[in-house]
């Protein structure tokens, strides 16, 4: 593998939080899934909203990469639930870091090797 075909994702914990305000919507303080590459993992019993999840999503891949201290990537973990009358909100807190190699990401046939998901080796690093 080559040096400049590595990267490095974070990966997050996303976790529901109320803090004392009323959820609308069906969200359960400290219920929480984690994201590792592209896979979001559930663990047994947790749940989030599906509209909830919509305005969590397109943070994540963000979230996931390394970012200036000062940008507002980096310092800003807190996403408010879409319904604007429910206090659910979703703390995204990165928790490692996994290593990647484009070879094992792309779908691009000639850079293809084995995907890291079917690698017997897929620990955090």
């Amino acid at each position: 593998m080559a040096k400049d075909d590595e990267f490095w994702l974070y990966d997050l914990k996303v976790e529901t939080v109320l803090d004392g305000r009323t959820p609308v919507c069906r969200h359960i303080e400290g219920e929480c899934f984690y994201v590792e590459g592209e896979t979001l993992r559930f663990e047994e019993g947790q749940q989030v909203s599906m509209y909830a999840l919509s305005a969590i999503l397109p943070l994540l891949p963000a979230k996931q990469r390394e970012t200036s201290a000062n940008d507002w990537m980096t310092s800003d973990a807190e996403v408010a639930c879409p319904d604007p009358h429910c206090g659910g909100r979703f703390i995204i807190t990165r928790i490692g870091k996994r290593h990647f190699s484009h070879a094992e990401t792309t779908g691009l046939p000639d850079q293809r090797q084995t995907p890291y998901w079917q690698k017997v080796n897929n620990e955090k690093d």
